[in-house]
């Protein structure tokens, strides 16, 4: 009887121990968010220093830029699948430890070659990481009114990455070699290692069948192939070209013959029957959309205050902060939020507030109008964070436990996804906007008109090229026509994101909150875990 009641009271200090350590443990996932969000932007303010130490050509430095997030977001549903079966916890250190790893070599790196695998292992540390965050998160929080605070103070570290890592990068290069923009990972890897073996909880899927490698290999396939069709499209490629239609024919066919596989699988990879729930298939489309619009929208911003105003990279940057500024706040608000008004009218209402927002913003024209961008940006920032919050919280909520992982790298993928598709749909849309209005320049041939029809900045050194009458006529003709696709590009994003509202209708009206007690599962011997192909 004694022995009995000591083991209830130790599991009753365990239980207690693990829900005072949970903020703990949230702390060692954001700071591991953060590393991957600022990796994802440190790079672009030092491409110029890497392009004149390397001398990459120009598909190398195509690839150097896009390795990353290309095989992060391939890599996503392998590794967050992976955690489910082998551990969340095991493949996050993992992670840590690539990841620093992987840092090094391309802080090192002295040839264009060197970098570009670096920067590949980088992306397969990411993949590793990001779901991973999430299902331990959704372990460590089984309480939803908890869960909510979490996953807003989670994402408004993600918005505080995303800002920080182009000012850092700048700071790194004003003292520093490009390679620093790298190395500063090593030090906080080294850190969060031992603390992240001490403090977080392992955590497992049920375990039942074995892990199916080769849909995890067409799974990553198809990804790559998807992702790198969409990324080729958003850097202008032709529709038509064979480098830019294979990838996406043959991503999409490995993605089709992954689901057919899944559908027939007694224990699936992935369940596929979360999609039947109409709050996670909603969730999901909510995040295309919201990225879609977001990555599209900055991309497009970031060369109007720099090629239309005439603003520095720093300069820039300063004034996209306040929409990174509002998104935090938006994180840190969205649990009360969510709690007073439900997923539907929250979801819902972030969307219509972003819409609001850029249809604001096309009152923007040549001129600098602080106070119109401020207030635009503000709104832009808040409404999309609300959205993205909401829907992440319903995502992760509707996904049983032990797909936590699986769940996690959906949402995650969804991300990447809408953020390449935003910048190649929303890319598009401008150079169909912005071309048309290069024809018929007094003074200035149809061969330079042309060239100036691929972007603002083309335009420019086409115009310093021409010089006098034709090139000032050039130049401010260019500037007119990026103008005016700017507003076009808006209103069409402001459409898609009213059809988000329209899909945000799906959603669960209420918050419905469950309390269950912390899962503590006791550590399993790696031999119960199978592996098939």
């Amino acid at each position: 009887m004694s022995g009995t009641t000591t083991a209830a009271a130790a599991l009753r200090r365990r239980a207690a121990g693990a829900g005072a350590n949970r903020w703990v443990v949230l702390v060692v996932l954001c700071v591991s968010l953060l590393l991957v969000a600022v990796d994802a932007t440190v790079l672009h303010v030092a491409v110029p220093a890497v392009t004149e130490d390397l001398r990459p050509g120009g598909m190398e430095l195509l690839w150097i830029v896009d390795v990353y997030p290309l095989v992060c977001a391939s890599l996503l549903i392998l590794f967050g699948t992976l955690g489910d079966r082998v551990g969340r916890r095991r493949v996050l250190l993992l992670g840590y430890t690539l990841f620093g790893v992987a840092s090094g070599l391309a802080a090192l790196a002295d040839s264009a070659q060197v970098l570009i695998v670096a920067r590949a292992l980088l992306g397969v540390g990411g993949a590793m990481i990001m779901p991973a965050t999430l299902s331990i998160l959704r372990q460590v929080f089984p309480d939803r009114r908890e869960r909510a605070l979490a996953i807003g103070i989670w994402s408004a570290v993600a918005a505080v990455g995303a800002a920080v890592g182009p000012l850092l990068g700048g700071f790194l290069l004003e003292h520093f070699w490009w390679g620093s923009v790298f190395l500063v990972n090593i030090p906080l890897m080294l850190v969060s290692l031992p603390v992240g073996r001490l403090l977080l909880p392992e955590s497992k899927g049920d375990g039942k069948g074995p892990w199916d490698v080769v849909g995890a290999l067409m799974a990553a396939a198809g990804l790559f192939g998807v992702v790198l069709g969409v990324k080729r499209l958003g850097g202008g490629e032709s529709v038509g070209g064979l480098l830019t239609v294979l990838p996406l024919v043959v991503g999409a066919a490995l993605l089709a013959g992954f689901v057919r596989r899944q559908r027939r699988r007694t224990y699936p990879l992935v369940d596929l029957r979360m999609f039947a729930r109409p709050a996670f298939s909603t969730s999901v489309g909510c995040i295309v959309l919201a990225m879609l619009a977001l990555v599209g929208l900055e991309l497009i911003a970031a060369q109007y205050l720099q090629l239309v105003l005439g603003l520095s990279p720093l300069e820039t940057g300063l004034r996209l902060l306040p929409l990174t500024f509002a998104a935090m706040a938006a994180g840190l608000a969205g649990a009360r939020m969510l709690r007073r008004f439900g997923p539907r009218r929250m979801v819902c209402a972030g969307f219509c507030l972003t819409a609001f927002a850029v249809v604001l913003l096309t009152a923007l024209g040549r001129t600098d109008n602080c106070a119109l961008m401020l207030s635009g940006f503000v709104l832009l920032g808040f409404g999309l964070e609300t959205t993205l919050f909401g829907a992440y919280e319903s995502m992760l909520s509707e996904a049983p436990q032990d797909q936590a992982g699986g769940a996690a790298a959906i949402g995650e993928t969804s991300y990447q996804l809408g953020a390449g598709i935003g910048i190649a749909l929303l890319g598009t849309v401008m150079n169909a906007a912005y071309a048309p209005g290069l024809s018929g320049v007094p003074g200035v041939p149809a061969s330079a008109s042309s060239s100036a029809g691929h972007s603002l900045g083309e335009a420019y050194e086409v115009a310093a090229r021409l010089g006098g009458s034709a090139g000032a006529a050039l130049r401010h003709a260019a500037r007119d026509a990026f103008v005016h696709g700017l507003h076009v590009t808006l209103l069409v994003s402001a459409g898609l994101l009213l059809l988000g509202a329209v899909m945000a209708l799906r959603l669960p009206r209420v918050m419905q909150c469950e309390s269950g007690p912390v899962e503590l599962p006791a550590p399993r011997d790696a031999a119960e875990s199978r592996v098939s192909v």
